[in-house]
């Protein structure tokens, strides 16, 4: 047995779990040697009762690995463990990171740079606008939009990465196979045509239920540099990511809604709770700092960081100096269309790399 068949063995069987793992795989170094082990064995493992143990005994009662890596390949799904460098850095650090994941689409370096969007599946006009307009200025400004493909505010948070040609992870409570809500297939094939990735620890063929939304709510939590609950009402999922993001040391950020809709009692208390408010997204943007850059000027060079960019807000970003400059001459520097200039000094505005003066007159921050 591979070890990758190991693990996704171990990953397939009931009442296991990521902790259960890491413990048998504390006691017998890796997934095939626990797969071996003799009940008595694996009951002097902390955690393992006589249930468990019984499960782990007989794992090929209720695994099938070999066919398991054969149907993801069949579907284009990657099955990635947490040795593989497509691993995402920020799951490393949580208590319980998933064992593996199936990814649909593809996961990059710069999706660590992730702020998760969560909020109600019943959401009002207003928070599906305030969705649409907060995730689409994140995700221009940069960072990579993670929720959880659920109705309501997950599904605005992702449209409005792609529509903004930004990065979205959709992390959703079932297996790929069994993709939920099945409305969402649509937006799901579009996020892993070029947009990012829709990811499961599931396995393929796993239906949601109870026990497996709180899961994918951890890795959302973990996995972002920030929450931003948009929408919920007093009693939520949506808390139950903010409550694991706070333990997981991450800052939470809440948009604020009316006093008398329930709909938005509980954002409202999560900043009376002490969630950062949010009406904009420079308001987050600002806490959060700018993106890391790709290069810092050596002792020799200028003291000017150049970021890893897009072309061409690569060539708009070079054609902006430290001195407030028109955007007819930022025009005539980099030879590029007016609108084009236009849209990626926005773009970098956002990104908090120029500052606009009055009279449209722009300057590197």
């Amino acid at each position: 047995m591979s070890p990758l068949e190991a693990l996704v063995a171990l990953n397939m069987l009931p009442k296991i779990g990521p902790v259960r793992v890491r413990r048998l795989l504390e006691a017998f170094g890796d997934p095939a040697t626990a797969l071996g082990a003799g009940k008595d064995r694996l009951m002097r493992v902390d955690g393992i009762g006589e249930e468990t143990a019984k499960i782990l005994h007989s794992w090929q009662d209720h695994a099938d690995p070999v066919a398991e890596i054969r149907e993801a390949g069949e579907r284009g799904i990657a099955i990635v463990t947490q040795d593989d460098e497509g691993y995402p850095a920020p799951l490393r650090e949580a208590y319980d990171p998933p064992l593996l994941l199936y990814v649909w689409g593809t996961i990059e370096p710069r999706d660590k740079h992730a702020i998760g969007v969560v909020g109600s599946r019943r959401a009002t006009h207003y928070g599906t606008q305030a969705t649409k307009k907060l995730s689409y200025q994140i995700a221009q400004a940069g960072f990579t939009i993670i929720s959880g493909l659920a109705r309501g505010i997950d599904t605005a948070a992702h449209e409005a990465a792609v529509a903004a040609g930004g990065r979205t992870i959709a992390v959703i409570g079932s297996g790929l196979g069994k993709l939920y809500p099945p409305e969402n297939l649509a937006l799901a094939e579009k996020i892993a045509a070029g947009f990012g990735a829709v990811v499961s620890e599931f396995p393929l063929n796993t239906a949601p239920d109870k026990q497996t939304f709180p899961m994918r709510n951890r890795i959302v939590a973990a996995w972002s540099r920030a929450l931003l609950v948009v929408e919920c009402p007093a009693w939520s999922g949506s808390l139950i990511t903010a409550n694991l993001a706070t333990e997981y040391g991450k800052p939470v950020f809440a948009v604020p809604g009316p006093i008398d809709k329930p709909s938005s009692a509980g954002c409202n208390q999560l900043i009376r709770d002490g969630a950062t408010l949010v009406a904009d997204a420079s308001h987050l943007l600002d806490d959060l700092g700018q993106l890391p850059f790709a290069r810092k000027a050596s002792a020799a060079e200028p003291a000017v960081e150049i970021p890893e960019l897009p072309e061409e807000e690569a060539a708009v970003f070079a054609a902006v100096t430290s001195d407030e400059s028109p955007v007819d001459r930022i025009i005539e520097r980099c030879g590029l269309p007016a609108h084009v200039v236009s849209g990626t000094l926005m773009k970098l505005e956002m990104r908090r790399l120029v500052r606009v003066f009055p009279g449209f007159r722009y300057a590197r921050r």
